[in-house]
């Protein structure tokens, strides 16, 4: 890293209130294993558009991956790692849950379930974070993200948990478009962000924020035919959908099975098309990969 680059990260740590976390990103043990070409090749030809997917046993370490470290845009998905940097800034005394946040008709942009009708009112911290990992809503991100110290302070807390390669470029709407690398993560990125986050031992998240921000995960009702929808009956999934409305089609989180380890699980599929049977590609690459995990 470059003395600028250095300095820049620094900053925005220091913008987001992220200054005491710890930088490693190595999972406790078991160490995960060098990743496995798990080839998607299949989906991709029967389907179209390109597949992005990682998958890590985290009883074992081992992990499958396609296209693991090509870029992908990563559209709301994002908001999941918002409420995770959100909370730590809580932790640290740079933010508070109760804070009431006014609520006015400029910051309405599509898709805003919890906002909007609350337009003239406040909403608190808490409520905006819950309303931007349930149901995604965007102008909650945008409203997060600014308070929290803007885009910089954003890429800044994915430096801290030892993310060095996702791109944070744009608000809400615009980040949905595809653009050279802006607004794009590696598959395998995620799956260790996820890892790092929910199961390491050096989470930044405490305890109190970890149950929070995956409860709000447990329950989110989006994207049933995704993930969820490729898991064996009895399982938890803790996740995030993203859509980018012209073919993109994410879903990531923390697969609990009713014995054992948990499975952490990334996949970016960017299809030729918007289309519902988009969201069966993502159920059937998590289904495949949990079979070679030994599952079902």
């Amino acid at each position: 890293m470059s003395g600028a680059d250095r300095r820049a990260v620094l900053t925005g740590l220091a913008a987001a209130g992220l200054m005491g976390c710890s930088v490693r990103e190595e999972a406790t043990t078991p160490i995960p294993a060098a990743p496995e070409v798990f080839d998607l090749s299949a989906l991709e030809r029967d389907h179209g558009g390109r597949l992005g997917f990682a998958a890590r046993d985290t009883g074992t370490g081992r992990t499958l991956a396609w296209r693991g470290e090509e870029r992908f845009v990563y559209c709301s998905t994002f908001k999941m790692y918002l409420a995770a940097a959100t909370l730590i800034r809580v932790q640290n005394g740079q933010e508070d849950l109760d804070r009431q946040v006014p609520i006015t008709r400029a910051d309405m942009i599509n898709h805003a379930p919890v906002t909007e009708p609350a337009i003239g009112s406040t909403l608190s911290v808490e409520l905006l974070m819950k309303g931007t990992v349930e149901v995604s809503d965007n102008p909650a991100a945008n409203i997060l993200l600014k308070a929290m110290g803007g885009l910089e302070a954003m890429q800044a807390f994915y430096r801290s948990i030892g993310d060095t390669t996702t791109r944070v470029d744009r608000f809400e709407p615009e980040m949905n478009r595809l653009d050279g690398d802006k607004d794009t993560i590696q598959p395998l990125r995620s799956v260790n962000n996820l890892q790092r986050l929910f199961l390491s031992a050096d989470t930044p998240l405490a305890p109190a924020s970890k149950a929070k921000l995956l409860r709000w995960m447990f329950d989110a009702p989006t994207g049933p035919d995704r993930i969820k929808a490729g898991v064996p009956d009895g399982w938890r999934v803790a996740h995030k959908t993203g859509t980018g409305g012209y073919g993109p089609t994410n879903d990531i989180g923390v697969l609990y099975p009713p014995t054992g380890a948990p499975i952490v699980l990334a996949v970016y599929y960017h299809a030729a098309q918007d289309s519902p049977a988009n969201e069966g590609v993502i159920a059937q690459a998590a289904r495949l990969a949990l079979k070679a995990f030994g599952h079902g």
